[in-house]
């Protein structure tokens, strides 16, 4: 396939955007499309996303459909506003001495250290048999899924994980429902597993945190920008068994995502040396959009604390993020890569 211009005829550059998981730190994902979208250089041509960043991409689409660009950015405010306010009642509370500090960290309070002992010796059909989920009901209220399914504007893939098969699973679009959104967000120990066609579905994270492949074989765009929100690597060695596991959960959520990159700094390699023609394949332009130290200081717990103030915050790390980016990296997009595939998971 050749590489198509990178240029529309508005003057706007495409993009796709590949939006990761990670519960509240997905609010940084929010401030990130806030700022691409009040920019408005970019057009955006596909989006793929897991668990939260499914939600910020359906979300979105469904605001650019009811007012382009600035009809998306209010979607977004309103749903994590909405999100923020759902949960004000949650037992899970940040303790008066981290509020005092500007802390995010939940692991002092006692309903998380509750919640964690209870999903380390019960399944959610043994504490939730009647599979009551709030989040589920939260979402169908706040998203308009005809409307999703109508944006035909943007290309939208969402990626679950099958339960029986262990195999990603990849809703697009014009298919796309609450039930969609939800297998791609369900944590198996939080949560009893979505069926979508009689089919059972846990976290898209565990083999797609984003899936990268749909954007090589349904979008004619070659640049891939990740909005990364789980830290690759960290400097220090975990040592209490929750910190253990924490960063266990990290390493297996961005390990398709590794797999992925390393395929395709393979294939470039290839398209380089001419061993792979261009004519026929196209040589994808990576790009990464992260939170670096200001996201990675902040716990796994504090993945659970939607409080507005630290959303905000998060959004605010975001727009940064995405700012730094723009201005650094603007004039490559469409000519070559800004992020190091090798590096990435060498």
């Amino acid at each position: 396939m050749k590489r198509p211009a990178a240029i529309d005829w508005d003057g706007h550059k495409k993009v796709n955007l590949a939006l990761q998981g990670g519960g509240a730190h997905g609010a940084f994902t929010w401030g990130v499309l806030d700022r691409i979208l009040e920019d408005g250089r970019l057009d955006i041509e596909a989006m793929t996303g897991t668990s939260a960043g499914a939600m910020n991409a359906v979300v979105m689409c469904e605001g650019y459909l009811e007012g382009d660009r600035e009809g998306a950015r209010k979607k977004l405010a309103d749903f994590w506003k909405s999100v923020s306010s759902e949960s004000a009642l949650s037992p899970i509370q940040r303790q008066a001495f981290d509020t005092l500090f500007k802390g995010w960290n939940l692991q002092q309070t006692p309903a998380y250290w509750w919640l964690d002992m209870l999903t380390h010796y019960a399944s959610p059909y043994e504490f939730n048999p009647l599979n009551i989920n709030p989040l589920r009901d939260h979402l169908s209220r706040m998203v308009d899924f005809e409307k999703v399914r109508a944006c035909d504007a943007i290309k939208l893939f969402i990626a679950a994980t099958n339960v029986h098969t262990g195999k990603i699973s990849v809703f697009e679009r014009q298919h796309l429902t609450a039930d969609h959104v939800m297998a791609s967000a369900c944590l198996p120990f939080l949560f009893q597993a979505v069926e979508i066609d009689g089919v059972p579905h846990w976290d898209g994270g565990y083999m797609g945190n984003p899936a990268l492949f749909p954007l090589f074989y349904k979008s004619a765009c070659p640049d891939i920008v990740i909005v990364q929100v789980n830290p690759i690597s960290r400097e220090t060695t975990p040592r209490t068994a929750r910190d253990i596991q924490d960063r266990i959960n990290e390493i297996s959520f961005n390990g398709a995502l590794m797999g992925e990159l390393r395929s395709i700094d393979f294939v470039n390699r290839l398209v380089d040396e001419g061993k792979l023609s261009r004519e026929r394949y196209m040589r994808p332009i990576m790009h990464r959009i992260a939170g670096g130290r200001e996201l990675m200081d902040f716990g796994a717990s504090s993945k659970m604390d939607t409080s507005w103030p630290f959303l905000t915050q998060l959004r605010d790390i975001g727009r940064a993020a995405a700012t730094q980016w723009l201005d650094a990296n603007y004039d490559k997009i469409g000519v070559e890569s800004t992020l190091d595939t090798r590096l990435a998971f060498a």
